[in-house]
């Protein structure tokens, strides 16, 4: 099982609340997360959300842009930091395979990050059966928040 303990212990030190939002790992990362120490007093929660709709309604993604890109996986993070009124979010969309969709190999993920004040993406190009693309999405996620966290500034709730 994948070891948060220095994501949890960092956004303890630095008073963090952190967020996820989830299309490609269908809730894998939330319950990496909420699995970490003391996750109550850091971990402001996740949404999954699949749908086209969804993601447009809860989390500000238009519907007329490509869920499988750089646009997509900083407005997911932005939408659900929003939400859940966290100091950092991150996000999950891509091709888990084994299949090609809408012109995208398996494989093509995109991570997304967004702060209060700023926002980016890292592109992953990952290869393996769907277990293993989903899995390396996971911790690459997590790896994302704890570099991302060692930048943020906690600011005040809303």
């Amino acid at each position: 099982m994948l070891d948060v303990t220095p994501l949890a212990d960092l956004a303890r030190r630095r008073d963090l609340r952190v967020a996820v939002a989830e299309s490609l790992t269908s809730g894998a990362l939330a319950s990496a997360i909420g699995a970490g120490p003391e996750a109550s007093t850091w971990f402001g929660g996740g949404i999954v959300a699949y749908l086209p709709e969804v993601k447009e309604r809860v989390l500000g993604f238009p519907a007329d842009q490509d869920p499988t890109s750089a646009g997509c996986a900083e407005q997911l993070a932005r939408g659900a930091r929003e939400l859940f009124d966290a100091d950092l979010c991150v996000s999950t969309t891509g091709v888990g395979g084994p299949d090609a969709e809408d012109g995208h190999p398996a494989g093509t993920v995109f991570l997304g990050w967004a702060t209060r004040d700023e926002a980016g993406h890292r592109r992953l190009d990952l290869d393996g059966e769907p277990e293993d693309v989903l899995e390396a999405t996971v911790e690459a996620a997590v790896e994302l928040l704890f570099s991302r966290a060692g930048r943020v500034e906690r600011a005040g709730r809303a």
